[in-house]
């Protein structure tokens, strides 16, 4: 929990030279804070990680229809550089899937407790 808090704590920071910063923060911060009540057994609504998911896996719907074919997701480890606006909206796509996928893994994880625990 606390090395997937790191991960995405260092993707939202990362996202400050982003041209369109806020959302990217955002989400990646979302997904670290939640890392870290979880990892701290704090108590979550675990509705979070629903909803965080939901949020990340529409988004990342949204820019796969819209752009990236298949070959830009098989460029997109060639270099740390942009090399082309597809390869970078395949990486996004990819960074929120692995965001949803992290929430559900989460989710499933804590389905012995109520969804709101005190």
């Amino acid at each position: 929990d606390l090395t997937m808090a790191t991960l995405f704590a260092f993707a939202a920071i990362l996202q400050f030279n982003d041209p369109d910063p806020s959302r990217w923060i955002a989400i990646y911060a979302a997904a670290s804070m939640l890392s870290v009540l979880v990892a701290f057994k704090r108590p979550v609504w675990r509705l979070f990680f629903v909803a965080v998911a939901v949020i990340a896996l529409g988004w990342a719907a949204l820019i796969a229809l819209a752009g990236p074919g298949a070959s830009e997701y098989s460029h997109m480890f060639e270099a740390w550089e942009m090399k082309s606006p597809e390869v970078e909206e395949a990486r996004e796509a990819s960074g929120l899937l692995i965001v949803a996928a992290w929430m559900i893994v989460l989710f499933v994880r804590g389905r012995r407790t109520p969804l709101v625990q005190a």
